[in-house]
C-alpha cells in the first residue's frame, strides 16, 4: 500500500503521521514537505528587491525541511520497507498532489488546522487544496491521533457503497473494528394525508431501498476483522453524518468529484462533513 503524507512543523502534521499507522499498514511511505517561500521562491525576485541574506534564508528553510522529514521518518514503523522524503521549494499542496499522482498513491494523508470554511476558501490551506483538487483517496486528520475502533461508513447510493467496500477490501484496516453503515433519506416535506400525489408509496419505496442498501453493504463488509451494524436515518445527509460521528474514531465517505467553484456554490456531503466532523475523515474518490 502506497501512502503519501504531507508534513510541516505543526502538531496536526505529526498527528497525521501517527494516525496513518493507526489506520492501516502501508509498505511504501512518501513524506512530502513544501518549502513555501511565497514571492521569494524565485531568486530573481529577491535580487530585484535587494533582499539581504536571501541565500542564507533559503538554505536555512531547506535545511529545516530536511530536519522535519528526518523527525517524521523516525515516527514510521520499522516494518515499512520503503520511505521516500520529498523536500522541495514550492507550494506544499501542489507537491503533495504531484507526488500522489506520480506514485499512484493508494492514500494521501494531511492534517487540518481547523480554519473555518470561508477562510479556507478565501485564504486557502494545504488540506483544503489537496481535498479540492486531488484525485486519490484522502485522509483528513483533525486533532490528536486516535486508535481506530469505531468506523462510520456513510453511503448515498450503491456506487458509493461499492467504492467503499472495494477500498476496505483491498486495504484492510490495521485493527479489528466496529463498522456502522448509515444512509440518510431526505424528507420531501409534503403533507399529503390523502396521498393524492403518491408520496406515501414513494416514501415506502425509498425506505425499502435504503434498508436493502445498508444491509447489502454490511453483508459485503462482514468478515472476521469487522463487526457491522446498519442504520437508516431521516434528514440532511451531512447533518446525519455529523450526529452519528460523535462517538466514532473514523468517518468514511465518498466524493462525487466536484471541483473548484462548483463545489463551493453547490456544496457536497463530503465537503460539508470535513468541515464539521471532528474525528479523522477518509474521503474516497
Amino acid at each position: 500500500m502506497r501512502v503519501v503524507i504531507g508534513v510541516d512543523w505543526s502538531d496536526q502534521a505529526f498527528a497525521a503521521v501517527t494516525q496513518t499507522f493507526q489506520l492501516c499498514h502501508p509498505t511504501d511511505v512518501t513524506l512530502v514537505h513544501g518549502v513555501d517561500l511565497g514571492i521569494l521562491e524565485h531568486p530573481v525576485v529577491a535580487q530585484a528587491g535587494n533582499v539581504q541574506g536571501y541565500d542564507d534564508f533559503r538554505k536555512a528553510m531547506v535545511d529545516s525541511g530536511h530536519q522535519l522529514l528526518e523527525r517524521a521518518a523516525a515516527m514510521v514503523p520499522a516494518e515499512v520497507t520503503s520511505i521516500r522524503k520529498v523536500n522541495e521549494i514550492g507550494s506544499p499542496a501542489q507537491l503533495i498532489l504531484d507526488s500522489a499522482q506520480n506514485l499512484s498513491a493508494d492514500l494521501v494523508v494531511v492534517g487540518v488546522r481547523g480554519r473555518s470554511r470561508l477562510s479556507e476558501t478565501v485564504l486557502g490551506s494545504v488540506s483544503h487544496r489537496v481535498l479540492m483538487h486531488g484525485s486519490r483517496p484522502t485522509l483528513i486528520v483533525r486533532g490528536a491521533a486516535r486508535k481506530v475502533q469505531r468506523v462510520l461508513i456513510a453511503i448515498e447510493e450503491r456506487n458509493d457503497a461499492d467504492r467503499i467496500v472495494k477500498w476496505l477490501t483491498e486495504h484492510p484496516l490495521a485493527d479489528p473494528v466496529e463498522l456502522r453503515v448509515v444512509h440518510a433519506i431526505i424528507p420531501i416535506g409534503v403533507n399529503d394525508p390523502y396521498d393524492a400525489l403518491g408520496t406515501n408509496t414513494w416514501w415506502e419505496g425509498a425506505e425499502r431501498y435504503a434498508e436493502e442498501l445498508v444491509k447489502s453493504t454490511a453483508g459485503k463488509l462482514l468478515n472476521p476483522r469487522y463487526t457491522v451494524s446498519t442504520k437508516v436515518a431521516q434528514g440532511n445527509p451531512a447533518a446525519v453524518i455529523e450526529q452519528e460521528a460523535k462517538d466514532m474514531d473514523l468517518v468514511v465517505v465518498t466524493s462525487h468529484g466536484r471541483k473548484g467553484i462548483s463545489r463551493f456554490l453547490l456544496g457536497s456531503v463530503s465537503h460539508a462533513v470535513v468541515h464539521h466532523v471532528t474525528c479523522p475523515i477518509l474521503v474516497l474518490r
